[in-house]
């Protein structure tokens, strides 16, 4: 990736590197979904528990953990939507084009964060 500075774009080499990253990441993330949907229907399978008494605090944490396992299936869901969303992006050769200055994302950044749509100054931008 010589001089990417001076690029407007990454070149179909590039690109296909990108790519293979992002399925990478998309299998890990899909994966860890499933296991995430696993746990949560093994844990619908136990309702009958709720009717003996002294569960109380049990049950509380049950319905804790189960939240939190449903917050984690939420979040991996929207990463691997954004996964895709990055995909699209490969194919349409605008991919490590950054969505607030227009310049080129770089590779380093773009090998951290994959799905990411803005450089480290338009997201340090946002922030403050």
């Amino acid at each position: 990736m010589q001089n990417e500075y001076n690029k407007t774009r990454y070149n179909d080499t590039e690109l296909l590197e990108f790519k293979q990253l992002i399925d990478d990441k998309i299998r890990m993330a899909r994966e860890e979904l499933d296991e995430l949907t696993a746990a949560l229907s093994s844990s619908n399978s136990n309702g009958d528990d709720a009717a003996i008494a002294g569960k109380t605090l049990e049950d509380g944490s049950a319905t804790y953990e189960k939240e939190q396992t449903n917050q984690l299936a939420a979040r991996q869901k929207k990463f691997i939507e954004q996964l895709e969303a990055a995909l699209v992006r490969i194919q349409n050769k605008t991919y490590g084009i950054c969505k607030v200055t227009g310049t080129l994302i770089p590779a380093e950044r773009l090998r951290a964060v994959p799905h990411t749509r803005m450089s480290m100054a338009a997201k340090l931008k946002q922030v403050s």
